[in-house]
């Protein structure tokens, strides 16, 4: 049986690191931002304009536009529904770990998959943070935290309908603060064997 392991995480939380080691001990699959340019390529959109819309949310979607005209949809709109496909492809082999890009909402109806949420206190996700940019001052690394939370709350909600970091739309949640990465590592691929 493959099995599908999707992890959503706060910014700085570990999200993406747990999700590596998850695979690399697994023997899965990897997936994170290499999404978008695999949806680039099937999209025929420019992977500058790609990193540029990644998890935004298109402020005058809706208004002027056909929801059925996929050629006059914002460029994020045309991001969202290839990176979608590329999941569902991606999930359809198995075996596989993807970080972020809304991933437990686009395979809420697939089977084997175990749909994790990482956060942590904003105090350990700054110093982890500084640990990891040291040359940025706190201030910038503080903003860039908020910016990105809220960016992925709207991206979220917008897209799926769905609350980011909401209990209902994930089998288990981990605050790396208290339990840290390893000990999430080891619970998450405990749980994939299973």
């Amino acid at each position: 049986m493959k099995k599908i392991i999707t992890i959503s995480r706060e910014f700085g939380a570990g999200g993406g690191e747990i999700g590596r080691k998850v695979a690399s001990i697994m023997k899965y699959e990897f997936y994170d931002k290499e999404l978008i340019l695999k949806a680039a390529r099937e999209s025929n959109v420019d992977v500058e304009s790609l990193l540029k819309w990644d998890e935004q949310v298109p402020i005058n979607f809706g208004f002027a536009q056909s929801l059925f005209d996929f050629y006059n949809k914002p460029l994020s709109e045309k991001l969202f529904n290839a990176q979608s496909h590329i999941i569902k492809k991606v999930a359809e082999k198995g075996n596989c770990v993807i970080v972020g890009r809304n991933a437990n909402t686009i395979l809420k109806e697939y089977d084997y998959t175990l749909h994790v949420f990482v956060h942590a206190d904003s105090h350990w996700r700054l110093k982890r943070m500084k640990d990891k940019m040291p040359d940025a001052t706190e201030a910038k690394i503080k903003e860039q935290i908020s910016i990105i939370d809220k960016m992925r709350r709207k991206n979220c909600a917008y897209y799926t309908n769905t609350e980011f970091g909401g209990a209902d739309y994930y089998d288990i949640s981990f605050n790396t603060s208290k339990l840290g990465i390893d000990a999430c590592v080891e619970t998450i691929c405990n749980l994939a064997k299973q």
